[in-house]
């Protein structure tokens, strides 16, 4: 993709809700094409899936040859979608625990320099790594093969095998769809209502007036209008969201846009996050001053709903009413996170944001209250919009050393050297005192001038 474009997810809307027949159709297509996930899941998401699921056409041969898709009389055009989603999301795991291994091999200090090096090459190379968790010889094209026997030699070879089969069995990285797939029946998992469509199994086109889109369904040359809330037309494979219990539909797809480039944008910008008040600046601008109230209410709803369902479990209540609210509350949360972090850079006009590398989430304390509303806070999701924005309108994000950040005076650079009162940091060695988030946002712009960021 050229540099002057960005990837970005739109989003269409149903303009009126689908008939019960219609919605039904769509349901029919969303649970086969779960089952097909599922199934795939089943199948190759293990140790022994591995070695075929590079380039895959291994996997698309066998599910064709599986009946599946006559059994379940699912088009061909969302058949292999599902198949191949879910061999994404096998690859992803995959290529997750690897990473996460590598990490463990680093700062593992028994090992020797060579030991490391032999491990690396064998979660670099698919071939290898298959054979040692499959606990096969290893057979490599020539080069490769003359590389492993080199590397081999210089070190307990069976010995790194099964160190590196106990890590991976230890740190094996699965969705919550493999787990589901792997330890319950098909037939009693909850299919997802939603499910990809290419190019050729929709048109947009009007009826009665209004412009939407048709979807194939399972009945030949029949076709659901799904009602869209705007005219925009794509060429390119999109996503399928059901909400079945408001009849509603939305549709998603990745396109190109280009980048903007603001002449104007010419500020350099500390931010410092918070779970209440969500950017504050050098200069003690806020932005998301509601997001404190936002995420407590989410948080304590969901923390009620979750103790009342716990108590009335063997009464078997129902999840659909509690899933529609919850997905409202986290839209309307996510809509005001973007409006402000719009405002964010049309007031502001950054040209080169610093903020805070964010830590990774530790433990929870002893208040649980607190520990359910920290786990709920949407940091995740305002960084990634906050990155996905900048990348849109050309505004660099460095992140900077953390370190002690929060407790350093921004005027004379004491650290620990004051307190906090009621929000405000006060220090004992020059007098500075300043709203905390702004002190710590002062913090961030000097280390980001004076170079002290996360290469």
């Amino acid at each position: 993709m050229p540099s002057d474009k960005v990837c970005k997810t739109v989003h269409q809307y149903s303009k009126t809700p689908l008939c019960a027949e219609d919605m039904k159709k769509l349901q029919e297509i969303a649970a086969d094409y779960g089952k097909v996930k599922r199934y795939v899941y089943q199948r190759y998401s293990g140790i022994g899936g591995l070695s075929k699921l590079y380039p895959g056409y291994t996997v698309q041969n066998e599910m064709t040859e599986s009946g599946l898709r006559g059994e379940l009389g699912l088009p061909s055009v969302y058949f292999y979608l599902a198949v191949f989603d879910a061999l994404g999301d096998i690859k992803s795991q995959w290529a997750r625990t690897k990473s996460r291994v590598l990490q463990l091999i680093g700062r593992n200090e028994g090992l020797t320099e060579e030991e490391k090096h032999y491990l690396r090459f064998l979660l670099k190379v698919n071939n290898a790594f298959t054979a040692v968790l499959n606990q096969e010889p290893i057979v490599l094209p020539r080069e490769l093969q003359r590389k492993q026997e080199e590397l081999a030699s210089k070190v307990d070879a069976e010995k790194l095998h099964r160190y590196l089969c106990r890590q991976v069995r230890k740190y094996r990285v699965k969705s919550r769809e493999t787990d589901k797939a792997e330890t319950e029946p098909q037939a009693s998992v909850q299919p997802p209502w939603g499910f990809s469509v290419a190019e050729r199994a929709y048109r947009y086109g009007e009826k009665d007036g209004s412009r939407g889109i048709y979807i194939s369904t399972k009945e030949n040359r029949k076709r659901v209008f799904v009602p869209l809330t705007d005219g925009n037309q794509y060429k390119r494979q999109l996503y399928v969201r059901l909400y079945p219990q408001e009849g509603n539909v939305e549709i998603m797809t990745a396109v190109d846009v280009a980048v903007r480039v603001h002449e104007d944008y010419v500020n350099r910008i500390g931010l410092a996050m918070g779970m209440f008040t969500m950017l504050t600046t050098q200069e003690g601008h806020h932005y998301g001053e509601e997001l404190g109230a936002l995420q407590t209410e989410y948080a304590e709803w969901v923390r009620q709903q979750t103790r009342s369902y716990n108590r009335n479990r063997a009464d078997n209540p129902g999840r659909r009413k509690y899933n529609a609210r919850r997905h409202r509350m986290e839209e309307r949360l996510h809509s005001y996170i973007n409006q402000e972090l719009n405002r964010f850079l049309r007031t502001e006009k950054p040209r080169r944001i610093y903020i805070v590398r964010m830590p990774r989430p530790k433990a929870g304390g002893i208040n649980r209250k607190i520990n359910h509303s920290v786990a709920m806070w949407q940091r995740g999701y305002i960084r990634s919009r906050l990155e996905q924005k900048c990348r849109e309108q050309s505004v660099e994000i460095v992140e900077v050393l953390g370190k002690d950040i929060s407790n350093e005076c921004s005027s004379c650079g004491a650290v620990e050297s004051g307190g906090r009162k009621k929000g405000i940091f006060l220090c004992n060695a020059c007098g500075y005192s300043a709203e905390e988030k702004t002190n710590t946002a002062r913090n961030v712009l000097k280390r980001g001038m004076e170079g002290r960021v996360v290469n």
